[in-house]
Formats: C-alpha cells, structure tokens, sequence
C-alpha cells in the first residue's frame, strides 16, 4: 500500500502566523515542539500544573509558562503532549470547559483519540503530528537545520484545512524537512503499540533476557553473558538503523552471518509470529487499551510490580557493573 509522503515545498507555514499554539506538558517531546514552534517565529504558550517543576524551565528557554485552564483560553491550536493516562482528565477539567469553539486539537500519539478516551466536540479539528523519534533527536536536529520524520493524520476536519494545518505544524517542529507521512488515527496507534510490545521493548528485553540467562543457568559467567546479549546489541542495531540488515552483514564475520540466518528463525519460529498476531489482535480489538486502562485506575499494581521484578533481575545489576567501567557513556 503506498503513502503520500510530504516535504516543506508541500507545506502553507502562513496558515499559523497569526495562530496561538498551546503545548500541554514540557516532557521531552512537549519541550522540544515547544522549541522548535518558537524558533521557526510561532506564538507558543506552555500549559503546565500550577506549582510544576518545569515552570522555570520553560522561563529559562525564553517561553510563556501558564496555568493549564489559563494558557488553552485563547489558543488557536491545543498540543497534547501529556502521557497518555494523563490526557483525559486533563482535557475534561481544563481544556474542554476553557477551549474556543473552533480550536484544533493536536496529538502526537492517538491511544486516546482511537479509543475513545477523549471525545472532541464535531465543531474541532483533530490532528496528529507524530515526531517519529524522542524529543531530544527532534530538538537537536532542528538546531542542525535537519528534522525528524513525521507522522501526520486527521480524525475530525470540521474546517476543511485540517490535513494543511498539521502539515505546517510538522514544518514548524521542523518534520518537513526530513519528510511527513500521512496516515490514520488508527494506523498509527495500532502499529505502534505493537512495535512497542512485539519488538522494540517487549521482545528485545524478553530476547535478551532469555539469552543471557541460558548463558548464566549454563555455567558461563554473568559478565560474559551481558556483553555478549546486552551490550553488543546496540552496535547491530546501529547498523541496522544506519543501512538495514544489509549492512549489518557486511560488517559481521561469514560465521556471525552464517549463524544469524540459520538459527535466528529457530530462536524466532513460526510460532512467535502467531503469539504476535494474538498480540495484534488485542491491540486491535480493545483489549489491551482496556487492560491499561483498567491498570491506571487501580493505582497500577500489576505494572509496578513487573518493572519491580525486572529491577532486580541479576542482567541489570550485572549490567550497572559493567556500565561502570565505561566512563564514556557519562
């Protein structure tokens, strides 16, 4: 299936010139839209809890920090850059009773917005405009004259310029220049919680942690075992971000390669993709969004108490050791 992919010649900056964009949060994200919007000369106001931390912080990046209720008064367009289960209690106590009428809201993730914790009113447009990096990456390519590639979608167009306006938003964080991709509230979220639990954090730690406890339950020494499941990781990773799996083999040995291709599907079989589609399938149909959900309401026993469990898992004490005799990592 093909994408419409965009760059800064496809983009209208005009079209916010005279908009008050409010972000919501100054995590890592919030902060680095925030500083991307104001250097490419947009009027931003930061909304924070009254008393946050990150008060003088925004004051000190040469930003207007502002009560919550306050800043999404006379905003033109409402950026979401809150966790996901703070969004909607934020937006029932303060962003919907104090909104415009007409004012677009903004979201870098649609967890909320896809199932159905946030329901904008029909007179709103709704967008996306997904940084498809941390926020540390989108602020220092900026400053680079670079950009991050971006996600871009709409799920309510109640102007008819809701597609032009997260465009010039993903210009204005400076996603355009590396180009932006459009897509679906839907496709989004769904995709990326399952990377996010099939591959990028629950698989890899779950692979790792297999790998370097059959070494260990072997006889073979707990620092062996980290370099060789844990630390090494990064290098082939790094070569698959910098050219794929082609130039990942072209920099490993014929016994690496050899070994890669004729056990890696052993490690991985045909069953581990089945399990991943039963893990789609509960992104897809709810069930995971409920779970979480749920999770939150009870004060979040079950997750505080697997990252607990994985804390003191003898990889990552093995690993702070190690980590020591790396000064360069500091």
């Amino acid at each position: 299936m093909s994408v419409n992919i965009f760059y800064e010649s496809d983009t209208n900056p005009k079209l916010l010139a005279d908009k008050r964009i409010c972000v919501l949060g100054y995590g890592s994200q919030g902060r680095a839209h925030a500083r991307n919007l104001a250097d490419s000369g947009l009027n931003v106001v930061v909304g924070l809890r009254e008393g946050s931390w990150s008060w003088d912080v925004v004051k000190g990046d040469g930003l207007e920090p502002a009560e919550v209720s306050e800043a999404v008064k006379d905003a033109d367009i409402i950026c979401f850059l809150l966790p996901d289960p703070v969004q909607p209690a934020v937006y029932e106590q303060h962003v919907a009773p104090n909104m415009k009428k007409d004012a677009t809201l903004l979201f870098a993730h649609g967890f909320n917005l896809h199932f159905g914790q946030i329901s904008p009113p029909a007179d709103n447009d709704v967008i996306m405009a997904a940084p498809k990096g941390p926020g540390k990456l989108v602020r220092d390519l900026y400053e680079q004259g670079q950009g991050v590639p971006c996600l871009v979608a709409v799920a309510q167009d109640a102007s008819g310029s809701a597609m032009q306006t997260a465009l010039a938003y993903a210009w204005g964080i400076g996603g355009a220049r590396a180009g932006v991709i459009e897509t679906s509230f839907a496709e989004e979220t769904e995709t990326d919680l399952f990377g996010e639990q099939a591959v990028l954090c629950g698989g890899l730690a779950s692979l790792m942690k297999a790998g370097f406890e059959t070494l260990v339950e072997a006889g073979y020494a707990p620092e062996m075992a980290y370099f060789e499941c844990i630390h090494e990781t990064k290098l082939i990773i790094d070569l698959i971000y910098q050219g794929g799996l082609k130039k990942m083999r072209r920099f490993i040995s014929d016994t690496a390669k050899y070994g890669d291709i004729t056990r890696g599907p052993r490690v991985v079989p045909a069953e581990a993709k089945a399990e991943m589609k039963r893990i789609l399938g509960e992104i897809q149909d709810g069930t995971f969004a409920r779970e979480w959900i749920l999770e939150n309401q009870c004060n979040r026993p079950r997750y505080n108490a697997l990252l607990r469990k994985d804390e003191g898992h003898q990889m990552e004490e093995v690993g702070a050791k190690l980590r020591g005799m790396m000064k360069w990592l500091d």
